[in-house]
């Protein structure tokens, strides 16, 4: 609240929001993990977007103008192993930007919510990860691919392209056949296998 009081009277109205702090603590499995680490992933990736959110979105309403941007990631789409607390913090990160959205809607405001939710980008904070079918995404090019969803309203953004047909596939296949193909014939289940992370 302090920052976003700051800015306002620095710079004046803010316009646009884009959240993209995000964590990931380790590979372990759920059973492994601890009290701090969920806390800590599920504030960072989860609640802290809505807090943001909160501070800006009742001025956003008012000016009926504005866009809020959540990085989410594909992981908030697709179940994966050994990366539970990740996937829920990312599922929980979709699902509250697109109740927003349709909260705005039924509102008829003009403040728009943009989700975007992609694979793995190679920033460092997924060292180790192996993905034999997706490609690691490119930074430079993630960012632009970013700013121009943001540019045209997108609603939702998949990255790559192909993560859209996540859903239709959730939707239509049995769950031990939706397992067998992204789990064995993808080898998505085990990306985070030799998962390091950054180091400092």
């Amino acid at each position: 609240k302090q920052a976003y009081d700051a800015t306002v009277r620095d710079f004046g109205q803010v316009d646009i929001i884009i959240q993209c702090a995000g964590i990931v603590t380790s590979n372990r499995t759920f059973n492994e993990n601890t009290v701090q680490e969920i806390d800590r992933t599920m504030t960072i990736n989860t609640i802290a977007p809505m807090y943001v959110g909160l501070v800006a979105l009742n001025d956003m309403i008012a000016r009926d103008r504005g866009q809020i941007v959540t990085i989410a990631s594909a992981a908030g789409m697709l179940s994966l192993p050994k990366m539970s607390i990740y996937a829920a913090s990312k599922w929980g990160a979709i699902g509250w930007s697109d109740s927003v959205r349709i909260e705005l809607q039924r509102m008829k405001s003009k403040v728009q919510m943009t989700t975007i939710a992609p694979y793995f980008i190679n920033t460092g904070m997924f060292d180790g990860v192996e993905s034999r079918i997706f490609p690691i995404l490119d930074p430079e090019k993630t960012s632009a691919k970013i700013i121009k969803a943001t540019e045209k309203g997108k609603i939702f953004k998949g990255l790559p392209f192909s993560f859209h047909f996540i859903r239709c596939m959730q939707a239509i296949l049995p769950v031990k056949l939706l397992d067998w193909i992204f789990g064995d014939l993808f080898g998505i289940y085990h990306v985070m296998d030799h998962f390091t992370g950054r180091k400092k």
